[in-house]
């Protein structure tokens, strides 16, 4: 019989999923997908499309829907349509995988322990991915759950791009730059294969522009060096999160606030970045329509950090042929595209301004030494063909 793969996708604020066809020719055809956005915001808003694109509206059980309630309204969807009878793997983002777990990986009591221990280190997202998990589990008692961890990509960097300037013992107890991310950066990595094969083998920089934010340098398909670090916190300011960050504000926040841990991490995890800066909103698409200064601030803020990682991170491969804009800042965003790409020809790259705001593949000039490059990201595909190989499925 044809199976359905599931994969779930739990982000700070979003929980994203995904159903494929499945069968002897090991082919994933999709089926359906959908997002519930805006959890734990009090206007949450979900809605479903179809291969055959039909779209419908996800019921939510109460306003300022969290992600629990998000798991449960996919699953009532899931049910009503009759794909559940036939879901034969489930695929998971997890976004901390620590130092243990580095590849696709079956879940069961023990994955399921190591991953909670890992809460600390991803507070936004790993309770809701364990929350999807033990979701799908009580649906699904006997279909089996894979894990695809988001650092596991990350886990090859050079030991200099991988470490902190702390003595070597905490380096050694798992205290360094893991990296997230991983899944968009795995199928853009593959997918420029196909689109540009000659470039894919050479010095690329992906800069992965949503509501989390992070930037990768890739050498041949393979991670060399990302902006994010020791948790998702570091690097390019994000939605909420603060982004790069000298440790001394947090020490000052501790001993002249008088801040506690949950009060510093409330504020760093969530209070920060666009939403903090612009004291307005998260979301680009509201800051970018908005005429007021703080709005204006806070992009241009998120655009300097950009530029900045990009240089560095041309550093770290020594000389950069292509950039990837991927995730739905990246992908839609072509004013940010263009504040970050201005000025950049001392970098080789130069815009087709055009082309940019058409936001067509390749948006750099046709004499531009590197070339820059629009992808969409896909990491449900990419969880999805992991779960079937990593749980052996079959048509």
């Amino acid at each position: 019989m044809d199976s359905v793969v599931l994969t779930l996708n739990a982000g700070s604020s979003s929980l994203k999923f995904a159903a494929f066809h499945f069968d002897n020719s090991s082919k994933l055809d999709p089926l359906a997908s959908g997002e519930i956005e805006g959890l734990g915001t009090g206007a949450a808003k979900g809605r479903i499309k179809t291969v055959r694109g039909e779209t419908a509206e996800i019921g939510l059980a109460r306003s300022g829907a969290d992600h629990d309630a998000a798991m449960a309204a996919i699953l009532d969807w899931l049910r009503k349509s009759g794909d559940d009878r036939s879901v034969a793997a489930i695929g998971h983002r997890i976004v901390h995988g620590g130092l243990d777990l580095i590849e696709p990986t079956l879940i069961d009591e023990q994955v399921l322990a190591k991953i909670r221990r890992l809460i600390l280190l991803a507070p936004l997202h790993q309770p809701h991915n364990i929350a999807g998990i033990e979701a799908a589990t009580k649906a699904f008692p006997s279909v089996p759950q894979v894990a695809c961890f988001d650092t596991a990509f990350h886990r090859g960097h050079p030991f200099v791009d991988d470490t902190f300037a702390l003595p070597r013992s905490y380096y050694d107890e798992g205290v360094r730059r893991y990296g997230f991310h991983g899944i968009s950066y795995e199928y853009i990595a593959r997918e420029l294969r196909n689109v540009a094969p000659s470039v894919a083998l050479k010095n690329v920089i992906i800069a992965h522009l949503g509501n989390g934010a992070s930037m990768c340098a890739v050498h041949d398909g393979r991670s060399i060096a990302s902006t994010m670090s020791f948790t998702a916190l570091d690097g390019l300011s994000m939605g909420t999160r603060c982004g790069q960050l000298d440790p001394g504000v947090v020490l000052y926040l501790m001993a002249e606030k008088k801040m506690s841990v949950d009060e510093i991490s409330d504020l760093l995890w969530k209070n920060s970045g666009l939403k903090g800066m612009s004291g307005i909103s998260q979301d680009m698409r509201e800051l970018e329509a908005s005429d007021s200064p703080a709005a204006r601030d806070a992009i241009a803020y998120f655009v300097s950090r950009i530029r900045r990682e990009l240089a560095g991170l041309a550093a770290t491969v020594d000389g950069v042929e292509a950039v990837v804009f991927t995730a739905g800042i990246g992908e839609n965003s072509w004013k940010v595209r263009e504040a970050v790409l201005k000025g950049m020809e001392w970098m080789g790259i130069h815009l087709d301004a055009e082309a940019n705001r058409a936001n067509v593949q390749i948006i750099s000039a046709k004499h531009s030494p590197t070339i820059v490059f629009i992808i969409p990201t896909n990491e449900e595909l990419m969880i999805a063909e992991h779960a079937v190989r990593t749980a052996g499925v079959t048509g």
